[in-house]
């Protein structure tokens, strides 16, 4: 029996059908799922995409719910609890990736485990904000929903529009997330872990005078390798979300290492420019083998 096994994602995008390319090679089966055209009908329990039901499939991998991080992203994720109900192995499960959609989710289940990351403030209230920015002396605000630096805003203590530039931001993002500006030292780390074991490490090295090494600003992936108290770290930072596939972030500081976010789908780019390793080969035998038990 060949196992039907369908990648969530966007068609088109390189991680996306590279993904679906390993699944087709291993069992000859192709699906790549455009959630914006899946139909859940609650009455007869059926989610649809084209004329496939997705609970008849053996597996689901979420690649992407969504280009751009929102709540509209989160009921895509309810939506597939029905299948998760009806039997239908999904990796990573819904449950994990919801507590990562929203940064202050991914925060809040970091600090809880003890995690070091960067002195953050949240608060709904403008002069709040404007008091950790002066704390701060240097700051981001970061919206909840976002990749990529997308829509986050560095503001300086000193800047003579700051409190203006507060309240265009909170206009946008009533809930704010402040967080100090870390000495990230021209790189950031993504750290690559399959099934909650260690796989990699990659660097972002910044090419641009962007205050973030993100891909997106013109960073560049580079290979690094981290020692054992690193990797521990990392460990300890995705284990509490259970995932199938992920990349922490992390920055080494003066003050040592700290971690931003964890990913809820993983660096697939990363992996295979800082790393020379195909994630996508490594995720679909992983899925296989899961599956199969």
């Amino acid at each position: 029996m060949t196992e039907k096994i369908g990648v969530i994602g966007t068609p088109g995008k390189w991680s996306t059908e590279a993904l679906a390319d390993a699944l087709e090679v291993r069992t000859g089966y192709r699906l790549v799922i455009d959630m914006a055209h899946v139909t859940l009908d609650l009455a007869t329990g059926r989610l649809m995409f084209e004329d496939i039901d997705l609970c008849a499939l053996d597996g689901l991998v979420i690649k992407k719910i969504s280009e751009v991080y929102s709540p509209h992203a989160l009921d895509r994720l309810e939506m597939l609890r029905v299948a998760e109900a009806r039997g239908v192995k999904i990796f990573s499960t819904p449950g994990a990736i919801l507590r990562l959609m929203d940064r202050l989710a991914c925060t809040v289940t970091l600090a809880n485990a003890g995690i070091p990351m960067p002195p953050t403030v949240i608060t709904e209230d403008r002069g709040a904000a404007m008091a950790a920015l002066t704390r701060f002396g240097s700051a981001v605000f970061k919206p909840l929903f976002s990749t990529k630096a997308r829509g986050m805003v560095l503001l300086d203590r000193d800047a003579p529009d700051a409190e203006a530039r507060i309240a265009a931001f909170a206009a946008d993002n009533p809930v704010m997330y402040i967080q100090q500006k870390a000495d990230l030292s021209g790189q950031d780390l993504g750290m690559v872990f399959l099934g909650g074991d260690y796989i990699c490490t990659y660097s972002r090295v910044g090419q641009s005078d962007s205050w973030n090494t993100t891909i997106h600003s013109g960073g560049k992936y580079a290979p690094f390798e981290p020692d054992p108290e690193l990797i521990e770290l990392g460990r300890r930072a995705q284990a509490p979300f259970g995932l199938t596939f992920t990349t922490v972030d992390i920055a080494l500081t003066p003050d040592g290492p700290i971690v931003f976010e964890v990913s809820a789908f993983g660096g697939y780019r990363g992996a295979l420019d800082g790393c020379g390793i195909d994630a996508s080969a490594l995720v679909a035998e992983h899925v296989l083998r899961r599956v199969a038990s």
